[in-house]
């Protein structure tokens, strides 16, 4: 319990790899687009089952993207999908959403709604591979968007181009029979790496990070 005397919502963080995997989303408005959107920006085969479908999901099934059936939530719609995700203000559906979930074993977020989720989502951005996430433990979604945005303008697009640094000298130390997990990796930054790559001295950097290493 918190401080407030509601129960934190503190998980164990993980990356779900949905790619080709069948993901229902239980709603047709607005945030359940910006649920859809998420999923199918990550390659996941997106079925969306609503009494009434919005003009956005509409159109992203017209162009193939994924599919729709207008009617009510069955409990059968979870017997062949990975997660489930709803986005509706009815809680009496969002509660049968979870129990036909927790019945078979399907991890189900019910938006704005923690009481019906077995898994919550967290506030975050993207910079190529690079995920940042922020949560609260679900008690100020608002305080995890500030600092999410926050994060977002620190963090800009010469991470990515590190990124590609330090992968690239990864997969060098595996190929010569290193282990890279031995590495002094945190030498190269303290020794200002970051700055040569956002200065665009890649090639410094690179040498830089093989001294290091």
């Amino acid at each position: 319990m918190t401080g407030s005397g509601r129960r934190a919502l503190t998980g164990f963080p993980a990356n779900l790899l949905v790619a080709g995997r069948r993901v229902l989303v239980v709603g047709a408005g607005r945030i359940a687009a910006r649920k859809a959107q998420a999923l199918l920006d990550v390659g996941a085969e997106v079925h969306v089952v609503a009494p009434e479908v919005g003009s956005e999901i509409r159109s992203w099934a017209d162009d193939g993207r994924l599919t729709v059936e207008e009617r009510e939530f069955r409990d059968s719609d979870l017997d062949d999908v990975w997660l489930a995700v709803t986005a509706t203000d009815v809680p009496a559906v969002n509660a049968a959403v979870r129990a036909a979930g927790d019945e078979r074993r399907v991890w189900v977020n019910s938006a704005d709604d923690p009481e019906h989720c077995s898994f919550t989502l967290m506030s975050s951005f993207r910079r190529g591979d690079i995920v940042v996430t922020i949560g609260t433990g679900g008690r100020s979604p608002a305080l995890a968007s500030w600092l999410r945005e926050r994060m977002e303008n620190e963090i800009g697009p010469e991470y990515t181009s590190l990124l590609e640094v330090l992968a690239d000298a990864r997969e060098e130390l595996r190929a010569d029979g290193r282990s890279s997990e031995d590495a002094d990796w945190r030498r190269a930054f303290d020794a200002g790496i970051l700055d040569l790559v956002r200065t665009g001295k890649v090639d410094e950097a690179k040498e830089l990070l093989r001294s290091c290493l």
